[in-house]
């Protein structure tokens, strides 16, 4: 050893992590408040709780992808199956259906690299995952300039929706959207026209 340097120091250790399951124990055994006020002020903590835990979610899925297919293409997958299988174990992991799985994949992605402002909205509480998702859901049909445009006009984690009901969340992305794009705001919502339909069968 040099003798100008000093005695090595072994690295500090990493503090423990703390698994998900331990948070879920430990609120299990918080005792509930006894009065009205920290009873509600408790249900919104938690409700800002669940969208930070869904804005967490939303970016693991999308680290899942990128892990998946990276591990597939070094296995000699093709380019154009990267991919496959990931929505399905998604939806696994979450408990829903695997058409669902792909929608919340795709909601994950455009929230981590077109929609900071939501994802940031949905991270502090200012939105939950519905909402959030009926912003995605009404600039899908945006190029990813606009889309990232609206987003940053509607900035909902400066609390631009605070109050508001899901129509009028859905009348300003619209507006909002209709400014950017009108011709193809337009032409999906005629499309949408089309599929309507009305059904009937007899009855037993």
């Amino acid at each position: 050893m040099d003798g100008n340097q000093g005695p090595e120091t072994a690295p500090a250790d990493p503090a423990p992590a703390t698994a998900v399951t331990d948070l879920a124990a430990l609120l299990a055994v918080v005792p509930a408040p006894d009065s009205a006020a920290e009873l509600i002020d408790e249900i919104r903590d938690l409700e800002d709780l669940k969208s930070a835990m869904a804005a967490r979610q939303a970016r693991h899925a999308v680290a899942f992808d990128l892990l998946q297919r990276r591990e597939q293409a070094a296995a000699g997958v093709p380019a154009e199956k990267l991919g496959a299988g990931v929505g399905a174990q998604i939806a696994l992991a979450r408990r829903e259906s695997p058409a669902r799985g792909g929608r919340l994949l795709g909601l994950a992605k455009a929230l981590i690299t077109e929609m900071p402002h939501t994802l940031a909205a949905l991270e502090t509480g200012q939105l939950n995952e519905w909402r959030a998702t009926l912003l995605v859901r009404e600039t899908a049909c945006l190029t990813p300039a606009d889309r990232a445009a609206v987003d940053e006009e509607l900035a909902p984690d400066a609390g631009t929706f605070a109050g508001a009901g899901d129509r009028s969340l859905v009348a300003a992305a619209r507006a909002a959207a209709y400014r950017r794009d009108p011709r193809t705001v337009t032409e999906r919502a005629a499309h949408a026209a089309t599929e309507r339909h009305v059904s009937l069968r007899p009855a037993p």
